[in-house]
């Protein structure tokens, strides 16, 4: 079973990204809308939540090409992409990620003795932190884009783990967690990322967890969050 309330906040939340009058259903149907903010402008953005689909495509010509396609397919096998790519002409993909979102009442708090300060966004120490990193976990992780303090470890003065989360529509705190590779598997994730969850939950804040790698979901599950859905942006062929 779904959590009712999680899945209802999930919902409202993409249906508001998606820039045109659209909503969740259990059968695929794709609005047009150019402005929409579940994908990369002109892209078709496909997020599915429990079980229901929404999907948006920036012309009226490639939302029929995608509702041809794919209307007949179950909403849990939108976001899969071997299914899009027989199903459809992609020239490119992003995703897909997984959707998790957190109850606060389910919150499971790290208590470690991992010491985690509070800092700026922007604070020049966190910068280091990014330049460290590669350009794919910085971008996987999103910490350059948080709106939130940053809550860091350091090792011999230097930031080695950091989290923070961006404001989204609707009162969501979407989380953002990076770690140097030399450093995982030390708990430092579930460390920063616990101390920004307790920021957000605070602040009344929905917590929205999106990752693709397993490790991040499992930081993710063992936080208490919970796996509702994906997301997947595909940019198709025109007709």
């Amino acid at each position: 079973m779904y959590p009712p309330t999680l899945t209802a906040r999930s919902r409202a939340l993409w249906a508001s990204l998606a820039g045109a009058p659209a909503r969740f259903g259990p059968v695929l149907h794709v609005a047009v809308s150019p402005d929409s903010r579940l994908c990369p402008p002109r892209w078709v953005g496909i997020v599915v939540i429990a079980d229901t689909v929404i999907a948006t495509a920036p012309t009226p010509d490639i939302a029929h090409t995608v509702q041809q396609a794919l209307e007949t397919l179950p909403a849990a096998s939108l976001t899969d992409p071997t299914v899009l790519s027989t199903r459809l002409q992609v020239l490119d993909i992003l995703g897909p990620a997984c959707l998790a979102y957190l109850d606060p009442a389910e919150f499971r708090p790290d208590h470690g003795q991992i010491a985690v300060e509070q800092l700026l966004p922007h604070d020049d120490d966190l910068s280091q932190l990014v330049e460290s990193s590669s350009t794919d976990d910085v971008e996987e992780s999103g910490i350059t884009h948080i709106t939130s303090p940053a809550f860091a470890v350091r090792e011999h003065g230097a930031i080695i783990s950091a989290a923070g989360y961006r404001d989204w529509p609707g009162q969501v705190a979407h989380l953002s967690v990076l770690t140097i590779t030399t450093a995982r598997g030390r708990g430092l994730a579930r460390a920063v990322a616990s101390a920004a969850l307790t920021h957000a939950i605070a602040q009344g804040e929905l917590p929205q967890w999106r990752a693709r790698p397993q490790t991040s979901r499992r930081v993710a599950r063992a936080l208490g969050f919970r796996e509702l859905g994906s997301q997947i942006s595909i940019r198709v062929a025109h007709p």
